[in-house]
């Protein structure tokens, strides 16, 4: 087996078996991409299936000379490990020349959160009187209402608009389906611009039944949605470095520190493990220690 052929099976292993995002898949292989650059320009035609643990070593120095983050190297070394883990359970090898790689330690980095009011300052600072600055709004009222993130915003289905019911259906990592509570708000946004610009445009051909669209008429890009956000924080001179990952943080810490459940928090967020979920209970020190407060039989 050469590269080429590891990196197809890696590929089809993730994408049917594990049921992982196209962006999960094309990170993944870009990890093993990663390593057969090191190994070709260190050593000559190295088989996958004869990697040893010392060239793995060498990798991983090569990673640091980089000065690539422990975070970004943590990432790139699971991805090699999944590869061996897929070529082990495909019978291609008989033992996991990665098994005792250690990935470096990585502190658990708390995200930032915007405050209402730095929310309402964002949405307030769109400019209506441009033909996309409606479908901003509506963008920006459901990225914060709803807790999604960019991949689900951008992929949004009219079709998965139950505003009567009061929800949306969201496409999650995985090909995983959620219903998702949406505010009256984002409702009233997401109707005017359907409304007032999208009706209005020549849409593309498969993009019918996507809601946001560029002034083509096309799905728009993750990108974009990156680029409205940073430019509208310049706009208002705000000092945070966010994205729209910020919303989504913003959006579940709101909720928690008002009270709500974790697991519910939880299920709304799309969130396999409430572990990942509880990082946001570690926000606010004022939320911990009524927590205590409240249920702890010595308060």
């Amino acid at each position: 087996m050469n590269w080429e052929e590891g990196k197809k099976g890696f590929e089809n292993y993730l994408r049917l078996e594990k049921s992982l995002s196209q962006n999960s898949v094309a990170a993944c292989v870009n990890d093993i991409t990663k390593l057969i650059t090191y190994l070709e320009a260190n050593y000559s035609k190295v088989n996958p299936l004869k990697v040893k643990l010392e060239q793995l070593k060498g990798f991983i120095a090569w990673l640091n000379e980089k000065d690539i983050s422990p975070r970004t190297q943590a990432r790139t070394i699971s991805g090699i490990k999944s590869f061996y883990k897929y070529l082990l359970i495909e019978g291609k090898l008989m033992s996991d020349p990665t098994a005792l790689i250690e990935t470096p330690k990585i502190g658990r980095k708390l995200p930032d959160v915007l405050s209402m009011e730095e929310i309402d300052s964002l949405i307030n600072a769109v400019d209506l009187a441009k033909p996309e600055g409606q479908r901003n709004k509506a963008m920006l009222e459901t990225l914060y209402s709803c807790g999604l993130r960019v991949s689900e915003l951008v992929n949004l289905k009219i079709t998965n608009l139950f505003f009567e019911q009061g929800f949306i259906k969201v496409e999650g990592k995985g090909d995983k389906e959620r219903l998702v509570p949406v505010s009256s708000k984002a409702i009233e946004e997401v109707n005017r611009y359907l409304n007032v610009y999208r009706k209005k445009l020549n849409v593309a051909k498969d993009s019918e039944n996507i809601l946001f669209l560029n002034r083509r008429g096309k799905k728009l890009s993750r990108v974009m949605i990156f680029t409205i956000i940073k430019n509208l924080a310049e706009k208002v001179g705000m000092k945070k470095s966010i994205s729209p990952h910020t919303f989504r943080h913003s959006f579940a810490t709101h909720l928690i520190n008002g009270g709500a459940d974790l697991r519910a928090v939880q299920e709304m967020l799309g969130h396999e493990s409430i572990l990942t979920t509880e990082i946001y209970t570690h926000l606010d020190k004022d939320y911990l220690k009524s927590t205590i407060q409240q249920f702890h039989p010595r308060s």
